[in-house]
């Protein structure tokens, strides 16, 4: 359970609430182009509204560098967030000074205002005590429900919990810090890892720390070429990081001392170029020629994946098995998607590409828990405790 104090334990009735979320969508068009961030945020602003309060949202969006940049305004956020709430929701064209703060005053009990993107400044980024300071003047009390930046600690993340007490968490930031907790300290066995993506330098730590955990780590994606690579066989001109051959190498041994699987692809998708158009065919992983490139697991490998998969009580994946993005290179991910879809496993999905691959094909709500985090969810599976969540009051 988490010992940090969240929405349902406190006083809600006519205060002031200042939340951080997390609604770094893409926005095409001038429109939300995937809303599952703000959906995931409902719960937690719907509960403080029905309440009695009144409600200052907080969120980034992208990386604009601390400087205003148009195509990152939350305008069109605010304008998503209007059309799935009950309630009267304004929006600030700022994030601090005396034009929000003559906002966030005017609220009345069951109201919304959304503030201008927070990383339009620097100091957001660097923890900045005087911005924090800022943000927390306008409201009574603080919310934490983005977990997809409580790795950071950013002034609306950490910084302003020293301004602002109580500060607790929102139902989804409880949600996905008990759903990786569980997972992590009491899974139901078979545990299987499922870990893709393009580089090992991002997972290296997650595998360290998932090793004694697991029965199971099943390896894809362009990370599996440097393991191929440890192992001493060609790989053509697929992606390797030469610098993290010895690591990967290093991982191998010690999975073989503690008597722990690490499966690697036995076959693989290869292609002439790093292009949807390209030619492509699939061999056996010993066999990739010289000049072709590795950009998804082959069929095999998928099969092997899946029965691994079929096998599990608990599975958790983090990083797509190939270049889901282009078509010819799609099937891999899709397999373990679908397979793990249908499994009646305990299944979470880290976030990031692997939870935009199953949102893609419609099936994330039959997985357990897809993550909201990409980031957060690697910090939480690599054992390290959050900044945002450590700041809010404990129970």
């Amino acid at each position: 359970m988490l010992k940090k104090l969240t929405v349902e334990d406190i006083d809600l009735k006519d205060k002031k609430v200042i939340a951080r979320v997390d609604f770094n969508v893409p926005i095409k068009d001038g429109k939300v182009s995937d809303d599952f961030r703000i959906k995931s945020a409902l719960p937690t602003i719907k509960f403080i509204l029905s309440q009695g309060a009144s409600l200052i949202l907080m969120s980034h969006l992208g990386r604009p560098g601390g400087e205003w940049i148009s195509e990152f305004s939350l305008r069109p956020v605010c304008d998503c967030l209007r059309e799935m709430l009950d309630a009267p929701v304004d929006f600030a064209q700022d994030c601090t000074g005396d034009s929000v703060k003559m906002l966030a005053g005017g609220l009345e009990p069951g109201e919304v205002l959304l503030l201008e993107n927070l990383r339009f400044y620097k100091e957001e980024t660097k923890g900045d005590p005087e911005f924090a300071k800022e943000l927390s003047s306008i409201a009574d009390l603080y919310v934490n429900d983005a977990f997809g930046t409580s790795h950071r600690a950013h002034a609306s993340v950490v910084g302003i919990t020293e301004y602002l007490q109580p500060s607790v968490a929102g139902f989804l930031l409880k949600k996905e810090i008990e759903y990786f907790d569980n997972i992590l300290g009491n899974p139901l066995k078979p545990f299987i890892a499922v870990l893709g993506g393009a580089k090992v330098s991002d997972k290296i730590l997650v595998i360290e720390n998932l090793i004694d955990r697991v029965d199971s780590i099943l390896i894809g994606g362009g990370m599996a070429f440097t393991f191929f690579k440890a192992q001493g066989l060609e790989i053509g001109d697929s992606k390797c990081e030469e610098d993290r051959v010895e690591e990967a190498k290093r991982l191998l041994d010690i999975a073989a001392q503690k008597g722990k699987e690490i499966l690697l692809p036995s076959d693989v998708v290869v292609a002439d170029k790093f292009s949807e158009d390209a030619e492509y065919k699939t061999v056996p992983a010993t066999e990739i020629p010289s000049g072709w490139m590795g950009l998804d697991i082959g069929p095999e490998t998928a099969e092997a994946f899946s029965n691994k998969i079929r096998e599990c009580k608990t599975m958790v994946w983090n990083g797509p098995m190939g270049v889901f993005e282009m078509k010819p290179f799609a099937k891999g991910t899709f397999a373990v998607a679908e397979t793990a879809s249908k499994s009646d496993c305990i299944s979470v999905i880290g976030g990031g590409d692997s939870a935009s691959a199953v949102r893609k094909m419609g099936i994330a709500e039959k997985f357990s828990h897809v993550s909201t985090g990409g980031g957060a969810s690697l910090e939480m599976l690599e054992g390290k405790k959050l900044p945002g969540v450590e700041a809010l009051t404990n129970r």
